[in-house]
């Protein structure tokens, strides 16, 4: 039976009980495939292209890959953060930590997918969804995974169209919007526009699913009828 295995950051993880409720799409993805496929969530909050390596764990992942799995890709968020040491530059060593994704999976005979971030909820005055969001980090991982023809699922870009159907404040419902006292993590309540609630995670989980439906790739296959 193949494997989906998940490289990512905060918006794919599964959550600890003192995060709760912000949830990633990860953990809503599974009831979108078959019985025939499993899913190994291994993305971790905060991590970058380059912390996700350094601290071992695309190496973990590595062992766990057998020939005819899937690999999906995502990473852009902490990227962002350059005066971190986690941050790189999108047309820098941001590729260049792309690249020992793809290198690792087709290695493996595994099949790499690259999937460009969710966006952030940041309007501009005009009301719309900031696309410049997330800087040059989605064109950077589409322009790498065309140039060596691997696959990659815009998410960012259908997600700004996703989220442009609700209004602004109809929004706050897919990320982490909560009044003082609605949660006993949050006692003083939260305003945090990267992170989903489980709604969030469940409209993401269900776009990229229908993303890799249009794509027709292999693990197409696997998605449930209906979908």
């Amino acid at each position: 039976m193949p494997t989906i295995h998940i490289a990512g950051d905060s918006t794919a993880a599964k959550k600890e009980a003192d995060k709760r409720p912000e949830t990633g799409w990860g953990e809503k993805f599974a009831p979108y495939f078959t019985e025939k496929i499993t899913i190994n969530n291994q993305a971790k909050n905060g991590r970058s292209t380059k912390s996700f390596i350094e601290e071992g764990r695309l190496e973990n992942l590595i062992k766990e890959f057998k020939a005819g799995d899937f690999l999906l890709i995502q990473f852009g968020h902490n990227d962002q953060k350059i005066q971190e040491e986690k941050g790189t530059l999108p047309f820098g060593n941001y590729i260049d930590y792309l690249q020992q994704y793809a290198q690792a999976a087709v290695d493996a005979d595994v099949a790499p997918i690259f999937l460009t971030s969710v966006t952030r909820r940041d309007y501009l005055d005009t009301g719309c969804l900031n696309p410049e969001i997330l800087g040059d980090y989605p064109k950077a991982m589409r322009t790498f995974a065309h140039q060596y023809q691997f696959p990659v699922l815009d998410v960012f870009s259908r997600s700004q169209s996703l989220f442009q159907d609700f209004s602004k404040e109809e929004t706050k419902k897919f990320y982490l919007h909560l009044s003082p006292g609605a949660h006993r993590n949050y006692p003083e309540g939260l305003h945090d526009n990267t992170h989903f609630s489980p709604e969030g995670a469940e409209k993401v989980a269900g776009l990229i699913a229908q993303l890799i439906k249009e794509s027709r790739l292999p693990l197409a296959d696997y998605l449930k009828e209906g979908v």
